[in-house]
């Protein structure tokens, strides 16, 4: 199945919410300045077990889209899960050690599936019906399902449940993700409309929260399915500008992109 932005992943609050701290923390993530956002979060994070659960997944997403700081966020998991006290906390906790498992095995640093899948199954158990994080949990099955195994009907089928989650809670970010891999199964089962609109959507979320790093995979994707070849090229020049813009993230895309025009 084509890589369709994969190694991105969605978490944290309102970035437009009332929270100075957590408006900070979403500029600084949002840029790429993974490591500063999540220094700003550790003294909320050694006794806040929400604040610890963001911080680890501030450094998994970095991880996602780097392919580096696997210690760090995984010596942030194992502290938010210590803090932990009921189910859902818990059911949170486990919903991030099965993405940190999966990345790790996605991206090939060790193969870690079968951790992936327990820990979400174990989320699963955990979380309440109406769990503000069962959306966010269904889109990491719907990735195991789409990378790990295979499935592009039980992928899809996540998609849609997270999909429908995310917008009974108002999850934009989120939504921007739902939006994008609905939008690579319909492309993977031939309906381009479909897939152009989702993908189109995913793009207006991301322009929308300011969500820097999310937009270059963004427009990628969606140039895969324009039937205009030059408008396609324009979108993927703009895509790979904002990578070199960011340092070379996410990894996994720059080297799929057009390289910067040299002087003649």
């Amino acid at each position: 199945m084509r890589n369709s932005g994969l190694s991105e992943e969605p978490q944290g609050p309102d970035p437009h919410g009332d929270d100075p701290l957590e408006r900070a923390v979403w500029r600084l993530r949002s840029r790429a300045c993974w490591d500063d956002a999540a220094a700003l979060l550790a003294p909320r994070a050694a006794t806040e077990v929400g604040t610890a659960l963001r911080r680890t997944a501030v450094l998994i997403e970095q991880c996602m889209f780097t392919a580096e700081g696997w210690g760090a966020a995984e010596d942030a998991l194992r502290s938010a899960e210590a803090l932990a006290t009921d189910d859902e906390e818990r059911g949170a906790a486990a919903c991030e050690r099965g993405h940190l498992a999966y990345a790790s095995t996605l991206l090939g640093v060790r193969d870690r599936a079968d951790e992936a899948r327990s820990a979400l199954g174990r989320a699963a158990a955990l979380l309440a019906a109406g769990s503000p994080t069962r959306p966010l949990l269904n889109f990491r099955r719907g990735l195991i399902a789409q990378h790990l195994s295979d499935n592009p009907s039980d992928a899809t089928a996540a998609f849609q449940r997270a999909h429908a989650g995310a917008t009974a809670h108002g999850q934009r970010l989120l939504l921007s993700f739902t939006w994008r891999h609905v939008a690579a199964m319909a492309e993977h089962d031939g309906k381009l409309a479909e897939a152009r609109h989702g993908f189109a959507e995913s793009l207006r979320i991301r322009e929308e929260l300011g969500y820097l790093i999310g937009i270059a995979p963004a427009l990628a994707s969606l140039a895969s399915v324009l039937p205009d070849a030059g408008e396609a090229a324009r979108l993927r020049a703009e895509a790979a500008r904002l990578v070199r813009l960011l340092g070379g993230v996410p990894a996994w895309l720059a080297d799929r992109l057009p390289p910067a025009a040299t002087p003649d």
